[in-house]
């Protein structure tokens, strides 16, 4: 396992040089988040951003995210062009030796949360989500009224986008991304980059969106679209974990051999469609670490695993979920177990 931490870039309050000092970390986890969605991560821009992980005695070993255009998931006639692109940007990260890919097929939204500073009982905050508060927020502000997404569309854009998915269900959706996958994939086996699907987040239709990455028999479908290794998953226990109904556990043995990045993250589940974040320990949500830990062990994981989103604790001020505290203390939580589950007699 190749403990790992998420970085924003030059503009992440968080530095690496302090991510670095995490005992046992070894990767980091990022992307070029100033290209927009469908133009081509070039050589050198990739090479920049090395070039600075390298400096901090840190390996880029996972690109999160390499994100699909919205006219790949909605099928339309220009997705041929941005599929080339997003190709040409394989190639690149190929080049540049970083193994995994991270991506999502959610459309519009490739996350929510409905509070970004949810009140924990100690005084610290953390993301939640509550499907009755969504469905109060508004929209006519395009993406402004929505936590956590700011400006990234205008009340107009969404209108279009709302408009254009009218015509597109998971059936469509899942069609869309075969016909994704099937000229993708192929590019990614070719020069040595695996491709890790992740979950939708949270794991069910929002905004009257199709979502189809929510359970065990998607993630068997979405295997067998291409069954190649370089096809896989990005193992995301948040994101499925705030289904009751999903068994950890058993989908990690299931599917492990093509689990290629892995995020742990701790929720409470607190009513139907309803959750908040905290801290990793089992004891403190509804996914049993220790017996994720265990799957991962038993399904013989080695890749790179990162704690997922942490809670803004100390009065750390940055990105909400992604403070550096308690994703540190998650880091060492993990390593933790791992350690006392794998070693040798």
């Amino acid at each position: 396992m190749i403990m790992s931490l998420r970085w924003y870039g030059q503009s992440d309050p968080v530095r690496l040089d302090r991510i670095a000092q995490i005992p046992g970390l070894e990767g980091i986890v990022t992307a070029l988040h100033d290209i927009p969605t469908g133009e081509i991560w070039s050589a050198r821009a990739i090479e920049a951003q090395q070039e600075a992980v390298d400096a901090a005695g840190l390996c880029w070993g996972v690109v999160e995210s390499l994100n699909v255009h919205e006219d790949i998931k909605l099928g339309l006639d220009a997705r041929d062009s941005h599929i080339e692109a997003y190709c040409t940007s394989l190639e690149n990260i190929g080049a540049a030796r970083i193994p995994v890919v991270c991506y999502n097929f959610m459309p519009v939204f490739d996350w929510m949360r409905t509070n970004l500073a949810f009140d924990m009982p100690d005084g610290s905050t953390a993301l939640s989500f509550s499907q009755s508060d969504l469905e109060s927020l508004d929209l006519s502000a395009g993406a402004g009224g929505l936590p956590g997404w700011g400006g990234a569309f205008s009340s107009e854009r969404l209108i279009e986008l709302r408009v254009l998915y009218d015509g597109v269900d998971s059936e469509a959706l899942w069609d869309h991304f075969a016909y994704f996958l099937e000229r993708v994939v192929p590019v990614a086996a070719a020069v040595g980059v695996k491709m890790a699907i992740h979950p939708a987040d949270p794991p069910w239709s929002i905004f009257g969106l199709p979502r189809i990455i929510v359970d065990e028999p998607a993630l068997d479908r979405l295997l067998r679209l291409v069954d190649q290794p370089a096809n896989g998953i990005t193992f995301c226990t948040g994101s499925l974990g705030a289904d009751p109904k999903n068994d950890l556990p058993r989908m990690i043995r299931r599917f492990g051999d093509r689990i290629h990045f892995a995020h742990c993250r701790n929720v409470k589940v607190t009513g139907a469609r309803q959750f908040h974040e905290v801290a990793h320990p089992s004891e403190n949500g509804d996914v049993d670490m220790l017996e994720v830990m265990k799957a991962y062990r038993d399904a013989g994981f080695d890749g790179p695993m990162r704690p997922d989103h942490g809670r803004m604790i100390w009065g750390e001020i940055g990105f909400a979920g992604y403070g550096l505290y308690d994703r540190a203390l998650g880091a060492t939580y993990l390593q933790g177990l791992w350690e006392g589950l794998t070693e040798k007699p």
